[in-house]
């Protein structure tokens, strides 16, 4: 990770990947990796008692698979999506998992005026924050928090998947003043916990790609919920195929390799 967009990924070991976490945030999203992947649930929590967060572990190949997901809220029942919940479960997985890699994988909205389509897979460039607005000078850029994604130029070219820039809110719709700031972060999707890993990722200095599959256009006339709702099942099956040919493509590679 190169913080606020400048630098380059600093020096990487020259082992193969051996370890990855994968941080997803739906049930709907993780469950099609885990099987995938044979992935089975620790009885026993790596996390502090009481917190709904969800770990499987498994080996594929050469490669020591842990996928986390923040699990159900404890008291409505749905998936605990949104930042707080994806930072507070990346900080804790990197404390007790010590991962070579992190994936963030999940379903995204897009932008038809910048090219994306539903079912589109992206392989993301840069992630920034867009309703986190504090109009004081260099709290504004704070704010943003504009980052670069660990470089993957040989992982792009050989599973030819998009590029795009990724702007991550609270919010599933987009007010004018989010769309504003989703512009001028030059995105083509948006999601709710993109840059939230990131920032975490970038606090303990762990190299993470991102993975976005879009479920609906945010720039159309239809409902972003509806559509959502619509296109998840389809979109989720388009995710677990590309994150099965990232784990592919990294097994054996080295950081600098990728």
């Amino acid at each position: 990770m190169a913080p606020h967009g400048e630098g380059s990924d600093a020096q990487i070991e020259e082992h193969p990947v051996s370890s990855i976490l994968i941080v997803i945030a739906m049930q709907t999203e993780a469950l099609p990796v885990v099987n995938k992947f044979q992935l089975v649930e620790n009885p026993h929590t790596l996390f502090p008692e009481g917190v709904p967060w969800v770990h499987y572990h498994g080996t594929y190949k050469d490669i020591v698979i842990n996928l986390v997901w923040p699990g159900k809220d404890l008291t409505l029942g749905v998936d605990s999506i949104g930042t707080v919940s994806a930072s507070l479960v990346t900080y804790a997985s990197i404390q007790a998992l010590q991962p070579d890699l992190i994936i963030n994988a999940g379903t995204a909205g897009g932008f038809k005026a910048r090219g994306a389509g539903i079912g589109d897979v992206y392989l993301v460039s840069h992630v920034a924050f867009h309703d986190r607005r504090i109009p004081i000078p260099v709290f504004d850029i704070y704010g943003v928090g504009l980052r670069q994604t660990f470089s993957t130029p040989n992982l792009l070219k050989a599973l030819n998947l998009k590029a795009g820039k990724l702007s991550t809110g609270d919010s599933l719709d987009m007010t004018p003043q989010d769309e504003a700031t989703i512009t001028a972060n030059d995105a083509t999707v948006k999601d709710m916990e993109g840059a939230a890993v990131a920032y975490v990722a970038d606090l303990f200095k762990v190299p993470a790609i991102f993975v976005k599959a879009v479920t609906d256009i945010v720039d159309s006339e239809k409902p972003t919920a509806e559509e959502f709702l619509q296109n998840l099942a389809a979109v989720t099956a388009a995710l677990d195929e590309a994150v099965t040919q990232i784990v592919d493509f990294i097994s054996g590679k080295c950081l600098s390799e990728l």
